[in-house]
């Protein structure tokens, strides 16, 4: 058994899939993955399902019905993962943009530095480390973190990030019901309300590589949401 489960969310991921999980599996720590397929119609979860013969007690496949967004799938997530004894819920993307090494840096910014949420930071300290984007991307990308920094008060570098580690203790001490975002927003919320609950959180640089293989899910509603919802999160607080 292991203490730490990597939830990985696919929608139509085909090119990346077998890469991504064995990978994580070729790692010295020995982690857990749960695949959250949103209903792929390229072959995902079948891809998911035939590795599972070669790792049945390591890959684990929940499959939903229509595509009810990033956020959704990581409740669903963490939900599964804390009916289980999990200590450490990890968030990945399966394109590669996050590297599957640095999931060591957030397990143990965990366990050595007794973070209760780690964050793979593109932005640290005010650094770049991200590639293959244009400079409008990144740009966005940028000047939307200084923005929910403005808007929030929360003291982090990279606030949209989505390469992060839960310790338990906060997904049990967070409402998950109560989360109202699904797309770009809902990374946003989650460390808002894990700083709001003033649980310790520590950023560890990582270089962010922008995806080869497939289509990436950002668009325009998803940063509408992101700009729009910040301001309500600062209304509600922790409501």
């Amino acid at each position: 058994m292991s203490d730490t489960l990597v939830i990985i969310p696919t929608l139509n991921e085909i090119e990346n899939i077998n890469a991504i999980i064995k990978a994580v599996f070729s790692l010295e720590k020995k982690f857990h993955i749960l695949i959250v397929d949103d209903n792929s119609k390229d072959g995902t979860s079948e891809a998911v399902q035939a590795l599972q013969k070669e790792y049945p007690d390591r890959l684990f496949l929940e499959k939903r019905i229509g595509k009810k967004g990033l956020g959704s799938a990581y409740i669903h997530g963490f939900k599964w993962a804390l009916q289980r004894t999990y200590t450490y819920i990890i968030e990945m993307d399966a394109d590669f943009s996050h590297n599957p090494k640095d999931l060591i840096k957030l397990y143990e910014a965990c366990t050595l530095r007794n973070a209760k949420l780690s964050i793979g930071s593109r932005y640290i300290n005010n650094n770049v480390n991200v590639v293959n984007w244009n400079i409008k991307r990144l740009l966005l990308s940028y000047f939307a973190s200084k923005y929910v920094q403005i808007i929030t008060g929360i003291p982090l570098y990279d606030t949209t990030a989505g390469f992060v580690c839960y310790h338990r203790e906060v997904l049990e001490t967070i409402i998950l019901d109560k989360i109202k975002f699904v797309g770009y927003a809902f990374q946003i919320e989650m460390k808002f309300k894990t700083w709001k609950h003033k649980f310790p959180i520590i950023e560890v640089p990582i270089v962010f590589t922008d995806r080869t293989a497939g289509t990436s899910k950002m668009n325009s509603s998803i940063i509408s949401e992101a700009i729009f919802g910040v301001i309500k999160l600062r209304l509600r607080g922790l409501k």
